[in-house]
């Protein structure tokens, strides 16, 4: 084979096997798509607008619905291994909260996840909730700081409140009144992407711009 034509046959073959940069999307229910269709879920949403955007990153929900910080992080050393992702969207701690668990586990948790993910060279996005008026001003106070005491510990980027901006119309919210419905999907998309954003780099073609 002619030295010109081998070049280019070892360019298309390392170009066909390159693969995309992974986002791994780790949550619970709000992020698994509990009660919703296929595809209505936020991180699908989200793999469209990064082919829109120009990025090339490849999204992996593995959230699970019912998951709790503990059980997150005795699972998230497997996937780290098998997905090695540029970016983990850590979104767990509702299921924490609801359960009434200690915020302090909750932030030893968290704590303890991102710092496997940073071991592996992955830039973390810690998504924090709230919980209901309900269960008393001061664990409710205990449990959203415990999200920006942990972010501001681990250096890492954080959006305060996935649900912000919507979490009192009731409309959005499926009958259970916890979860979000589909059309609730893309406001959860548009709290995420501006924190989300500038962890990625830039896309080929959006470098363009």
């Amino acid at each position: 084979m002619p030295l010109r034509s081998m070049v280019i046959f070892l360019f298309v073959l390392v170009s066909g096997t390159a693969q995309a940069a992974t986002i791994l999307v780790w949550g619970d229910s709000l992020s698994a798509g509990y009660g919703l269709r296929n595809g209505e879920a936020w991180p699908t949403l989200l793999q469209t607008r990064l082919a829109r955007e120009g990025f090339p990153h490849q999204v992996v929900n593995a959230s699970v619905s019912g998951e709790t910080s503990a059980g997150g992080r005795s699972r998230l050393p497997a996937a780290l291994a098998r997905h090695q992702p540029q970016v983990l969207i850590l979104e767990l701690g509702a299921n924490d909260g609801l359960r009434g668990l200690p915020p302090a586990a909750l932030a030893d948790n968290l704590g303890a996840m991102i710092a496997a993910a940073r071991e592996t060279g992955a830039r973390v996005l810690l998504i924090g909730m709230q919980m209901p008026p309900n269960y008393g001003p001061a664990y409710t106070q205990r449990f959203a700081a415990t999200f920006e005491s942990v972010a501001a510990a681990h250096e890492v980027a954080l959006l305060p409140f996935l649900l912000d901006g919507f979490a009192q119309r009731k409309e959005l919210f499926q009958a259970d009144g916890i979860h979000p419905t589909a059309e609730a999907q893309t406001l959860i998309l548009d709290n995420v992407w501006p924190r989300l954003a500038p962890l990625l780099g830039r896309g080929s073609t959006a470098g363009a711009r």
